[in-house]
């Protein structure tokens, strides 16, 4: 996060308060203030000395709520989002089904000049998905169930950002977008690294470069705001409410970033270019990512322990075609604590997609292992993962030729064959033998566990029953 954000997510905070007067929950927070808070920024940005296009009609901007009061401002903030939501493109796609649940104009009044009372544009935030990972914080510290969102860390995104390399021109999708952190990331690189673009690079980084989807409406929404907001999309194409693995891709990218959500739903998706038809939703999101990348394009993925140990004919299917038709080269390890969501073992799967070879033998001749998991110990309160704890990864993984350390090994393709799985460790974990975890990380892991194991269970059933 900006240096600026702890402050703005306090003030933010206390402008719930209002909300929580008019009965609403958690989910309407986010959606009631970026409504508002869009506007606000938009107008600020047709201002001195920014002095950029005015894209929201008059009739509907930030100071017509400014010089209302009582039943006249609320009547006049419904018009707005009701005019919007019928405007063409990415403006049409971010008041989309948007409604008015601020029922006393008392309220909308107090959170207008909360807002109004801030510059917004000046303080160079991701606004929406630093408000969003903010108010997810504070709300969880409250309330003990989060609707299990745990929302990417900001380390992990820039560490994956930075080791993939994104470069002008090259296309960079994310297929369960979010509030789009990738992108915004990838945005600050490529103009880091490669400064100063020609027009034509601008050109294709607000148009052609970013692409996302996500089945979530009012997250799409808060996407397509961040998006629009830093000049990076520019039609509703390349922002998408849809389900990403119901059916194939239009279009082939240069670069996967994405963390997917895990196994909260078992849907098997019947596609011809998946190599295992399964429910799994990690190991579908695995498939489709190497189905959308380009020959030659590149993928970091988030990935649940299970992908990595699971050994169903889909698991061990799915792992074989990947280290045979991709190079495989690096797996991450992550430390657990990291995400909001409790008891989530990840990684971190990075490869390339290749083209077919006639002689059948597989592009991944080594798998890098880096563990960021055994003896580290991180937590969302008193000690969260920062960016510096991933540079000796980052170091590692750049580096020209790879040497082997206390944290990264590699290992064949054939002694990952005669282990049977992507599951490698050699560090001695001391909790093991001096600590005794409390009672609720005991519970917390036990239940991922009986999750995993429930998973693995269910799809051999189906696959004893397919026989």
């Amino acid at each position: 996060m900006s240096s600026e954000s702890p402050a703005i997510v306090k003030k933010m905070w206390n402008l719930c308060n209002v909300f929580r007067e008019d009965g609403m929950d958690y989910g309407d927070y986010v959606d009631q203030l970026t409504n508002l808070l869009f506007l606000k920024i938009r107008d600020e940005q047709t201002r001195p000395p920014y002095n950029e296009e005015r894209i929201i009609p008059e009739r509907y901007n930030w100071n017509t709520l400014l010089t209302k009061r009582g039943s006249e401002l609320q009547e006049q903030y419904e018009k707005i989002l009701k005019g919007l939501s019928k405007e063409q493109g990415l403006l049409g796609l971010i008041y989309r089904d948007t409604t008015n649940k601020i029922r006393k104009p008392a309220n909308l009044e107090k959170i207008i000049h909360g807002i109004d009372t801030e510059s917004w544009y000046s303080l160079n935030l991701d606004v929406k998905g630093e408000i969003y990972e903010g108010l997810l914080e504070k709300h969880s510290a409250e309330v003990k169930d989060v609707a299990g969102q745990y929302f990417t860390p900001r380390a992990l995104i820039s560490t994956m950002v930075e080791v993939l390399n994104p470069k002008p021109g090259e296309t960079i999708c994310d297929p369960t977008c979010g509030t789009g952190g990738f992108f915004l990331e990838a945005r600050k690189h490529i103009t880091k690294q490669y400064s100063p673009l020609n027009r034509n690079q601008q050109n294709q980084l607000k148009s052609s470069t970013f692409y996302g989807t996500d089945n979530t409406p009012g997250v799409v929404r808060l996407c397509a705001m961040n998006m629009y907001l830093h000049n990076l999309a520019t039609t509703d194409k390349q922002i998408r409410e849809t389900d990403s693995l119901q059916q194939p891709t239009d279009e082939q990218y240069d670069i996967i970033l994405t963390n997917p959500p895990f196994g909260s739903y078992r849907v098997p998706y019947a596609r011809d270019d998946f190599w295992a038809s399964t429910g799994d939703k990690e190991l579908n999101f695995l498939q489709h990512a190497y189905t959308s990348l380009k020959i030659g394009g590149r993928c970091g993925i988030v990935m649940p322990d299970g992908v990595l140990f699971g050994t169903t004919n889909a698991h061990k299917t799915i792992r074989d075609k990947m280290m045979h038709l991709c190079n495989v080269h690096t797996i991450l390890r992550l430390p657990k604590g990291i995400f909001y969501a409790g008891g989530v073992s990840a990684n971190v799967v990075f490869f390339e997609k290749k083209h077919y070879r006639p002689d059948g033998k597989p592009w991944t001749d080594t798998i890098w292992f880096y563990d960021l998991r055994t003896n580290m110990k991180f937590t969302q309160k008193t000690k969260k993962m920062e960016r510096h704890h991933l540079d000796d990864f980052v170091q590692q993984y750049m580096a020209k030729e790879r040497k082997e350390s206390e944290r990264f090994k590699k290992y064949t393709i054939e002694e990952i064959k005669q282990h049977g799985s992507w599951d490698m460790t050699w560090l001695q974990d001391d909790s093991l033998a001096f600590d005794i975890p409390d009672m609720a990380t005991i519970m917390s892991e036990i239940s991922d566990n009986m999750f995993s194991l429930n998973e693995n269970i269910r799809e051999l059933e189906r696959e004893v029953g397919a026989v």
